[in-house]
């Protein structure tokens, strides 16, 4: 099976692999973090469709995301 094909999980993030903390993935009755901050829409549209809406981002790589690119 090839990364590409691995099962994603849900408690990683999609990008790098590390906990992104996710609280629904944790199953916690607390909100995620990602409900607290802004994600900016050009650094989820930077992310490939076969991971939108599968598993948060972990907030390095969200912050990093909405950072604009050189």
């Amino acid at each position: 099976m090839t990364e590409a094909e691995a099962p994603l999980d849900p408690a990683r993030c999609p990008l790098c692999g590390a906990a992104n903390s996710c609280a629904i993935a944790a199953r916690s009755s607390a909100p995620c973090w990602c409900e607290s901050v802004e994600m900016p829409g050009e650094a989820l549209a930077r992310l490939p469709d076969s991971v939108r809406d599968k598993a948060c981002l972990c907030p390095r790589c969200a912050s990093r995301l909405g950072q604009p690119t050189s």
